[in-house]
């Protein structure tokens, strides 16, 4: 992939209807929260509990899963490291869009570099909330609800994050979620709470 930008001239349509107007009737405030760790960790998981948790408080949401999103959107990316950045690239966008229309977006990716996690946030400001979903890697494989450490242990899966390529944990995540030491009912709470607590939600 390249950085190359090929869309010459353009401009940005602003509409009527902008974030502020979408966010006062929603009831809450448009934002990004970005789940973060190795495959096992329990992303997917707890970004659905999250969501049905919001979705009990009729809030707008929208999950963004990794898998998902290869069957479409970036079917034609792989799983090199320029490859993963683009596919983070994109799906920082997207949730831009999502986050001005007022929804909260919910994204399960590894998303394995911090630069492109910190360039999704620079995308989305003070919306972007970033969820390390710190599970260790014993656990992790332990888990293995696909069978991919399996797989990349036996040499089955190139570029595997955490095996055979690397997995840089976030530095200072918004929200550390410890999946093996508490109930997924524990962890979502936490995530409720942090936006309760920061403006993103009335308090219920």
């Amino acid at each position: 992939m390249t950085d190359e930008n090929k869309s010459t001239n353009v401009v940005w349509h602003q509409g009527e209807i902008g974030q502020a107007d979408r966010e006062k009737q929603a009831g809450h405030k448009g934002a990004v929260l970005w789940f973060t760790g190795l495959s096992g960790s329990g992303k997917s998981t707890l970004a659905d509990a999250v969501e049905a948790a919001l979705y009990k408080r009729g809030c707008r949401t929208y999950v963004l899963d990794g898998d998902n999103i290869r069957h479409g959107l970036n079917q034609n990316l792989g799983f090199s490291d320029e490859d993963r950045t683009e596919n983070i690239r994109r799906i920082g966008e997207v949730t831009r869009l999502f986050c001005d229309a007022g929804v909260i977006a919910l994204t399960a990716f590894i998303s394995p570099f911090q630069s492109d996690r910190d360039a999704v946030r620079e995308l989305n400001g003070d919306r972007f909330i970033e969820v390390f979903v710190n599970t260790p890697i014993e656990v992790c494989e332990q888990r293995d609800p696909k069978g991919l450490y399996k797989k990349a242990r036996a040499g089955e899966i190139p570029e595997f994050t955490g095996i055979t390529s690397p997995y840089e944990a976030p530095e200072a995540p918004d929200i550390d979620v410890r999946t093996a030491d508490q109930s997924l009912e524990e962890s979502v709470q936490q995530v409720v709470h942090y936006l309760e607590a920061n403006g993103f939600l009335s308090v219920s």
